[in-house]
């Protein structure tokens, strides 16, 4: 990781412990994001007419969070391990401790994102009926990878086969996200940003409180992108730092996101073990 990147990186892990406010510059100026558009998207929704809520309207808050651990090296891993459950669960419980009653929720449709919401949902007591929105689900990472390698080849150690599957996805990431090679069955990396960059103009335009939002590491981490402006491979280091059940919270006004925390697990910090702190 390059200095530059390395320093996005520890100021947002800072801001994820801290709490603080995003950073000054997506507040001060319109952004690049990953596809070459601003991260302050246009409010009127292709119509050329404003949405009603006024610019001084109150702030909400995007609660987006990453699913659960999920089945990795099982022949299905679309499916919340007994640990993913557990974690969604105490999260739902902190969130309630923290006294959020929610406007809305969202999830993806894959099976993991709607099982993490339903654990959340069961800490939480309170969580509104969902709306799935295919724009949050994840890139297929097999497709990713068989996209860049016709014969996947197997890690130099058997013992690294888990760093050995995320660099082979690193770099399928960076094929696909450079329009290099078309994954099977997946959205052109344009899309795939068009539909992250939907979800976002969705919370903003139709709400002003606390929104649940489920997810994955890949639209999370372009959710971040757009709103920073971050370039492509920028945003591939957040994809692969960020941990199961973790939360990212962004503020919002009719016309923008601002990040507030990245990344966050106040809810495994404390009362349980290392264990509870996963990555897949």
């Amino acid at each position: 990781m390059g200095a530059r990147l390395g320093g996005w990186v520890r100021k947002c892990e800072s801001v994820s412990r801290a709490g603080t406010a995003a950073h000054p510059e997506a507040t001060n100026r319109p952004r690049e994001g990953v596809n070459g558009r601003s991260g302050r998207a246009d409010v009127t929704g292709g119509t050329g007419r404003a949405v009603a809520r006024p610019d001084n309207a109150a702030m909400g808050t995007l609660h987006l969070v990453r699913h659960g651990q999920a089945s990795f090296g099982a022949d299905d891993y679309d499916q919340l391990s007994p640990l993913g459950e557990r974690q969604c669960r105490r999260l739902g419980e902190h969130l309630r401790g923290r006294g959020l009653a929610w406007q809305a929720s969202y999830s993806g449709t894959l099976r993991r994102q709607v099982q993490s919401l339903d654990a959340i949902t069961q800490g939480h007591g309170d969580v509104p009926t969902p709306t799935r929105l295919p724009g949050l689900n994840e890139y297929d990472s097999e497709a990713v990878v068989r996209a860049l390698y016709a014969e996947i080849p197997p890690p130099p150690d058997p013992a690294d086969s888990f760093r050995h599957h995320f660099r082979l996805l690193r770099e399928g990431l960076v094929a696909w996200m450079d329009g290099r090679t078309a994954p099977a069955g997946m959205p052109t990396h344009a899309q795939f940003v068009a539909g992250v960059r939907d979800a976002l103009d969705q919370v903003r335009e139709r709400h002003d409180g606390d929104v649940l939002m489920v997810s994955s590491g890949g639209p999370i981490a372009h959710a971040v992108g757009l709103v920073l402006g971050l370039a492509p491979a920028a945003v591939i280091d957040l994809n692969m730092r960020l941990r199961n059940s973790a939360v990212t919270e962004f503020q919002f006004t009719p016309k923008r996101h601002l990040l507030v925390s990245f990344n966050s697990i106040g809810h495994l910090e404390h009362g349980v073990g290392p264990e509870w702190v996963t990555y897949a």
